[in-house]
């Protein structure tokens, strides 16, 4: 039992650490992009969405190195369902009605569903192999050449002043900024390190697999900067911002942290995730395509959003 607190109190610090270098790293990178000139909204559909992903990349390619390939394919689609029925579904039910002014109905959304679809396809059959991950690795690199040609059609003041000011960039740059990346760097991977450590020791203590702890409670944490970001977004009246951060992680999710960490081995997909964590994560994925179809996310729709994550926690661990 004292092993056991233990192993959930390292899990918490670790998963602390891992965040919070995340958001050092994040603030660094987007002070120094803004000096160098990169518009913020670039800086916004490129560094933000990459940045509040940071913490699953991290702890997918630690989790690789360290023997335990398992999680990545847990901790992305465990991300991937948190950040549509919880993170999207509490945005919705503070905002009270979420809608969004742009078109993601042609692109955006069916970049979405393909990103669930292709992850469905390259796990079915338990492996995730150095060929798929190039190929989601692909896959990325359309989608970013896709948000980076966004640029000339996005409204004005989201190219230059909603993102900005929900992300707090700043246009001055110190010295100290290469360094606190540097420092950033070095907590990710001292946390991702012992996020995957305290997984492995839990999972034998309880006797489940890891991957049920990564979808679940590593997913659970290393969402909540993608919940942060909803958040500050409803607080400052820009609910888009929160929709397409939700978007623009599951999609890097998937093309980038499934594809980056396939690069250093193959990925093993456990029973659990083939038969509860891909259904709905396919099935949330879907939600998220119809209930925006008419360019808002209604407040009881939010409710359904995160009782489904709630159903989908107590599926997880057998309690229903």
């Amino acid at each position: 039992m004292i092993d056991g607190f233990f192993w959930f109190f390292v899990l918490a610090a670790s998963l602390a650490v891992l965040i919070k270098s995340a958001e050092f790293f994040l603030e660094a990178a987007e002070r120094i992009g803004v000096f160098l000139g990169i518009p913020p909204f670039i800086i916004g559909v490129t560094i933000v969405a990459a940045g509040t992903s940071l913490p699953e990349l991290a702890a997918s390619i630690v989790a690789v190195l360290s023997g335990s390939p398992e999680m990545v394919a847990g901790n992305v689609i465990g991300s991937n369902i948190a950040n549509i029925l919880l993170v999207l579904g509490v945005a919705a039910i503070l905002n009270k009605q979420l809608r969004i002014e742009w078109d993601i109905v042609k692109v955006d959304l069916p970049l979405l569903a393909a990103s669930a679809v292709l992850l469905y396809l390259t796990v079915m059959d338990g492996v995730f192999d150095f060929g798929e991950a190039l190929f989601c690795i692909f896959g990325f690199l359309v989608y970013l050449g896709y948000t980076v040609s966004m640029k000339s059609t996005a409204p004005p003041g989201e190219k230059d002043g909603e993102i900005a000011e929900v992300m707090g960039m700043e246009k001055g740059i110190s010295l100290k900024d290469p360094l606190i990346m540097i420092l950033a760097i070095v907590g990710l991977y001292l946390g991702a390190n012992y996020t995957v450590v305290s997984v492995v020791e839990i999972s034998t203590l309880l006797g489940i697999t890891t991957s049920v702890i990564a979808a679940s409670v590593v997913a659970f944490g290393t969402s909540l900067p993608e919940l942060t970001v909803s958040f500050t977004a409803v607080m400052k009246k820009k609910p888009e911002i929160a929709i397409a951060n939700v978007l623009g992680s599951n999609i890097f999710n998937t093309f980038a942290v499934m594809g980056v960490a396939g690069l250093f081995g193959s990925l093993v997909v456990d029973s659990a995730m083939l038969s509860l964590g891909i259904p709905v994560m396919l099935g949330a994925t879907l939600l998220y395509f119809f209930s925006t179809q008419d360019k808002e996310v209604s407040k009881w729709e939010g409710w359904i959003f995160v009782s489904l994550y709630l159903f989908f926690i107590a599926k997880l661990f057998g309690f229903i």
